[in-house]
C-alpha cells in the first residue's frame, strides 16, 4: 500500500485503534515524544496541542506527522502480494557454467514442494540465489523468474518489508541479544499481527516440536543451537512471515524434525524450494531439479512408484532416528534397536 491509502485512517480513527491494529505505531511515536498522549484522541486532535518548537526538532510540523506515519505503515506494511495472491512461481531457463543453455520452463504453486539436487558445488544454492532475487537474466546464469506468469515490478524484488521470498540459510547465526520469546513478539509487532500472544505461543510449541533439544521462551536466541535456530525460523517462517515462497538450504544439516517441517510449510500454502542431498527430502517433494555443472540439467516429478519407495526409507530413517535419540541420551545400541537385525 500507499502513504496516501494510510492518511484517512490516521487522521480519523482514534489512536488507540491505531494502536491495536498497528502496534508499530507505538515505536513511532516513541521516537518523536508523543508517547503516553490521550489514546482516545485523533493524531490531528493531539497534535493540535503538541508544541511546534518540539515537532520541528524532528523537522516536522503538524501535517508531515500525519504523512509521516502514513509512510511509516506502509513502509512495513506487506505487500498486496500475499500467499493468497501468488499463484505461481516460473523458473525460465539460463545457461550451464561452460555456456550451454537450460531448456527448462518450471512454474510451481502453492502447497507445493521442489527439491534440488546434484554434487556439492554444483549450483543448488546459485538457483536458490537467482529464485530470492527473482533474477530477470541480470545473474550469472542468466535465468528469469516469473511471478504469475510475468515479470514482477521492481518493488516486488527489491521491497524491505512484505518480501515475496523468505531464505532459510544452513548457517544462522542471531546477534541480537534477546530471548526466544521477545525475538518472537518482535517480528509479531513488525508484521503489524494485532493479537499476537497466541501467534507467538503457537510458534514457539512449533518450534520446540520440530527441535532436537527442547529450549525455553527465557532462552537467550544467542545460545541456541544450529537445530533450535532452525526449527524457530521454520516456525516463524510458517505462522509470522507474510513471505509466500520458501528458499532452504540442506535442510537434513539441521537436526530437526524435516518430515514435520515440510508438512508445516506446505500446509501453510507456501512454496518450498528445499536444496538436499537426503534422499528422503528429495523424494517427499512434488518435483526435483537436478543441476550439474551450474545447470538444470533436468526436472523429475516424483512418480508412484517413488512414493511407494519413500515410505520405506521414512521407515528405515525412523529406525535410525530411534537410535539416535539413544545415543544422545547416553543409552546402549543393542541387537534389539534394529528391527530384524541379522549377524553377518
Amino acid at each position: 500500500m500507499k502513504p496516501i491509502d494510510y492518511v484517512a485512517e490516521v487522521s480519523s480513527v482514534p489512536l488507540g485503534e491505531i494502536l491495536r491494529r498497528y502496534p508499530l505505531v507505538a515505536d513511532y511515536l516513541a521516537n518523536i515524544r508523543l508517547n503516553g498522549v490521550d489514546e482516545t484522541r485523533t493524531l490531528p486532535e493531539v497534535l493540535e496541542d503538541i508544541d511546534e518548537d518540539m515537532l520541528e526538532e524532528f523537522g516536522l510540523d503538524r501535517e508531515e506527522v500525519i504523512y509521516h506515519l502514513s509512510a511509516f505503515l506502509a513502509a512495513f506494511s506487506p505487500v498486496k502480494s500475499s500467499v493468497d495472491e501468488i499463484s505461481s512461481i516460473t523458473i525460465l531457463g539460463g545457461r550451464d557454467k561452460v555456456g550451454r543453455p537450460e531448456m527448462v520452463e518450471l512454474t510451481v504453486t502453492p502447497g507445493e514442494v521442489v527439491s534440488i539436487v546434484g554434487p556439492t558445488g554444483s549450483g543448488k544454492s546459485r538457483l536458490l540465489e537467482d529464485i530470492e532475487c527473482l533474477a530477470q537474466r541480470d545473474t550469472p546464469t542468466a535465468r528469469q523468474i516469473l511471478i504469475n506468469g510475468s515479470v514482477p515490478d521492481v518493488n516486488k524484488r527489491f521491497t524491505s518489508g512484505g518480501k515475496l521470498v523468505a531464505q532459510l540459510s544452513q548457517n544462522m547465526n542471531f546477534v541480537v541479544d534477546l530471548t526466544v520469546q521477545e525475538f518472537l513478539e518482535m517480528h509479531a509487532k513488525s508484521r503489524m499481527i494485532s493479537d499476537s500472544a497466541p501467534v507467538v505461543e503457537k510458534c514457539f510449541a512449533v518450534a520446540n516440536a520440530l527441535a532436537g533439544e527442547k529450549f525455553t521462551p527465557g532462552t537467550k536466541v544467542t545460545q541456541l543451537s544450529g537445530g533450535q535456530s532452525r526449527s524457530l525460523m521454520i516456525a516463524d517462517t510458517a505462522l509470522l512471515s507474510s513471505s509466500p515462497i520458501i528458499l532452504i538450504d540442506e535442510l537434513e544439516n539441521a537436526g530437526l524434525d524435516r518430515r514435520e517441517a515440510i508438512k508445516l510449510l506446505i500446509g501453510n500454502e507456501k512454496i518450498v524450494f528445499i536444496s538436499t542431498h537426503d534422499p528422503l527430502l528429495a523424494l517427499r517433494a512434488n518435483k526435483r531439479i537436478v543441476i550439474r555443472n551450474g545447470g538444470i540439467a533436468k526436472v523429475i516429478e516424483t512418480t508412484a512408484e517413488e512414493e511407494q519407495t519413500l515410505r520405506k526409507i521414512e521407515a528405515i530413517d525412523s529406525i535410525l532416528l530411534d537410535i539416535r535419540n539413544q545415543i544422545r541420551g547416553g543409552g546402549f545400541v543393542t541387537k534389539d534397536s534394529v528391527p530384524e537385525f541379522q549377524e553377518r
